[in-house]
């Protein structure tokens, strides 16, 4: 029993690290008046640049590095585009959703003579528990070193947003931008810091995914995830705190339905693999109209406007 239940643990701590990336990017993003619906796009090029620079460096922290990079510079169009430009912020989040996995299936067909995966990485992102032979249940827990990694990021973000000055203006940028605007902060230089912040923790959380849990680039190692990281966002009423644990409950429902198949429980494979996307569903159902995003999430600011 408490194996099953270790098992069922590090399963859900190791679905939920790549899902807690790409919400805490959802949450800067959307604290300073930026919706950022390109997250999905944006983990799969972390995705790929990180499984790519791990495989040909043979270094997984040199690929986690580099994936942060990617999804920063990715990142840069949706700033350009929604800050400088005043475009429409989920047009253009969309559109990164589209070319990002193009973009990174063209790279790695090119990268790996024509293949539409990439090559293992040798060595993957290290465990902090899961060694020891004489122990089970820390082998069943599998820690790896990302969910570590979430967790400080998370507390970082929550720190930075609620206890910095540094905070109160990305804050204040999202509710009330013309207020902020006269106080001397530049809200398009702020908005284009937590865009690319952004961008850089999802480029982040598609590396947890291709260096830590399946160790390779797939067209389908990120299939759906920024998706369900913009749902906990919704649930965790844009908070960092409140995503994290939204990212948990995701998390469990994905690896409630690993465990499962696992355990050979006699229920379709197509209905275990549905349950993340079905959960996100209903808490969106439930959930979308009670929770109050930033006033000015999603307005294109323009100086001297209210």
């Amino acid at each position: 029993m408490l194996n099953n239940i270790s098992l069922l643990v590090g399963i859900t701590l190791m679905y939920s690290a790549p899902l807690i990336f790409g919400a805490l990017a959802g949450v800067i993003s959307e604290r300073s008046g930026v919706v950022n619906l390109g997250i999905e796009g944006m983990m799969t090029v972390g995705a790929f640049v990180g499984a790519a620079v791990g495989y040909f460096s043979g270094n997984a922290w040199i690929g986690f590095l580099a994936a942060g990079i990617a999804g920063a510079a990715f990142a840069l169009l949706h700033a350009i585009a929604a800050v400088t430009f005043k475009a429409d912020q989920t047009i253009s989040g969309i559109a990164l959703n589209l070319i990002g996995p193009g973009l990174a299936l063209f790279l790695c067909r090119l990268c790996f003579s024509g293949a539409t995966m990439s090559q293992p990485v040798p060595h993957k992102l290290p465990k902090i528990l899961g060694d020891a032979q004489e122990n089970t249940v820390a082998q069943n827990l599998n820690l790896d070193i990302t969910v570590v990694l979430a967790l400080a990021t998370m507390l970082i973000m929550w720190f930075v947003l609620y206890r910095t000055k540094w905070g109160l203006r990305i804050r204040s940028v999202g509710e009330h931008p013309a207020a902020a605007d006269t106080l001397g902060i530049s809200v398009d230089r702020t908005r284009y810091i937590c865009v690319l912040v952004s961008g850089m923790l999802a480029g982040l959380g598609g590396a947890s995914m291709t260096l830590a849990v399946i160790q390779q680039f797939t067209p389908t190692a990120i299939s759906g995830h920024g998706f369900i990281a913009l749902a906990a966002v919704i649930f965790g009423k844009w908070t960092p705190q409140g995503a994290y644990g939204a990212c948990l409950l995701f998390g469990f429902a994905e690896a409630l339905s690993v465990f499962l198949g696992l355990k050979n429980v006699p229920i379709p494979t197509e209905v275990l693999a549905m349950l993340p996307y079905i959960l996100s569903i209903v808490v969106l159902v439930l959930f979308v109209g009670r929770s109050v995003a930033p006033k000015a999430d999603g307005l294109p600011y323009e100086k001297g406007t209210r």
